[in-house]
């Protein structure tokens, strides 16, 4: 399934500024770039869906995650932009190409994160005075070699009456990425759910609260459900606490 991603002015800008807002309206694909390890390059298309011309410039990080799972981005030279700047005139597409100059990894993922930014001083000056707004996208890079993979370990630990924590570790050696949560009981009814998660990059562990509406989340034996971003399912059985 092919993915895009799109960028424009929001209109909750709005609501801080009375000036007119003037950003620029273009969209990257893929949102997420998946590499083998034998690839040397791979192309991105960028489009302007704009009137007025785009000015762009991509810088690139290892991406690593702190305990907990924030993110930790260090700029890196293991991958290039070609062009590192790109200029779109209105209505025009663009394909870039994004290589990788180390060699190719071991056993492991390499993850990184390229970050595309406009630069909106590159425009001319109108005579009208507009606020900017800067756009940026930041876009998961995954170098995977043959054999790695997720190996994805989950549990349940209670908060509050209400709410309980999704505690999932990746103990694997390629990321992984939980999109919704089910919190079930021992006879598959739904008691609470979720519906966003995140990544977990590997020796990651990460928690993902999920609150019932209203009611109390009873002890006891139960099944936590959890979506994967490639549509797979994997469920866990737990018991939880008073």
């Amino acid at each position: 399934m092919t993915q895009y991603l799109k960028a424009g002015a929001t209109a909750v800008l709005c609501a801080v500024c009375c000036l007119p807002l003037e950003a620029a309206d273009f969209s990257v694909t893929p949102v997420r770039i998946f590499m083998a390890a034998r690839d040397r390059a791979v192309a991105i298309t960028v489009v302007n869906e704009g009137d007025e011309e785009v000015v762009m410039q991509a810088d690139l990080y290892t991406w690593r995650q702190k305990p907990g799972g924030e993110d930790d981005l260090a700029l890196t030279e293991d991958l290039i932009l070609s062009p590192p700047i790109v200029k779109l005139a209105p209505r025009s597409r663009q394909i870039v190409r994004l290589a990788r100059l180390t060699a190719q990894p071991g056993t492991d993922q390499l993850t990184y994160r390229m970050i595309v930014r406009e630069v909106p001083e590159a425009k001319a000056p109108s005579a009208e005075l507009k606020l900017q707004i800067a756009l940026a996208f930041s876009l998961p890079v995954f170098i995977t070699p043959v054999g790695a993979k997720r190996q994805l370990a989950c549990g349940l630990e209670r908060v509050a009456p209400d709410t309980v924590n999704a505690v999932c570790e990746n103990k694997g050696n390629a990321y992984a990425q939980p999109v919704s949560f089910r919190l079930l009981s021992a006879n598959d009814e739904q008691i609470a759910s979720r519906d966003t998660g995140g990544y977990i990059l590997p020796d990651i562990k990460r928690s993902f609260p999920i609150k019932s509406q209203g009611a109390s989340i009873p002890a006891g034996k139960g099944k936590l459900r959890v979506t994967l971003d490639d549509g797979t399912v994997q469920s866990f059985d737990a018991t939880l606490a008073n």
